[in-house]
């Protein structure tokens, strides 16, 4: 085998080895034992140093533990080996919004959307950011695209319902309870928001 040869299987090891390491951080985070998360995306890192993942995945852990300035530190990295990583953006903006800096926060989930119109952690966010901050037009866009490539997405459904209301959409509010309660009949959030829904048309009338 010659040395070309050698250093292709080495890489091909390597590869698979942070594959591996970096799937079990997100298992271990999804379990919450965030520390041993931590050990498993620090040896990713260290095999690849320049892959943006297990950057997120230690900002993830960080911020689960409470620690912002870690979450914070961790996420930066991320977005400086990759500008377009639209987690690496939700994650900052996650950090922003614990320590209440909507604004802020609002911006870096926007461009989190943006980089992808499918991160369901951004659109939360962004959805509890605007209710603290009082605009909702931007997210109600973003829910709207996000429902039509997933229409069965209740949490979704349910978060625009919500705004629609906030916005004095009361009648889309309405019709967008109503197909989510097509698909989940028993959802108690979705029947008591319908029911005020209900209330504020027949008080407009």
């Amino acid at each position: 085998m010659d040395i070309i040869e050698t250093n292709e299987v080495e890489k091909h090891k390597r590869t698979q080895h942070y594959e591996v390491l970096r799937e079990l951080g997100d298992c271990y985070t999804s379990v919450g034992n965030y520390s041993q998360a931590h050990r498993c995306y620090e040896k990713a890192a260290s095999l690849g140093p320049d892959e943006p993942d297990p950057y997120v995945g230690l900002g993830v852990a960080a911020l689960q533990c409470g620690k912002l300035e870690d979450a914070e530190i961790a996420f930066r990295v991320a977005c400086r080996l990759d500008a377009d990583c639209a987690k690496a953006h939700a994650g900052m903006a996650m950090v922003a919004q614990q320590r209440g800096q909507y604004a802020e926060s609002f911006d870096l989930y926007m461009k989190s959307l943006e980089l992808d119109t499918d991160n369901i952690t951004a659109l939360l966010g962004l959805f509890q950011v605007s209710c603290e901050m009082g605009s909702f037009a931007k997210v109600i866009y973003y829910l709207e695209v996000y429902l039509e490539m997933h229409p069965g997405d209740t949490s979704v459904m349910f978060a625009l319902a919500a705004l629609y209301l906030k916005d004095m959409r009361a009648e889309q509010a309405r019709d967008t309870l109503r197909n989510l309660l097509a698909l989940e009949p028993t959802n108690e959030d979705a029947v008591n928001l319908l029911e005020e829904v209900e209330h504020s048309l027949a008080g407009a009338r």
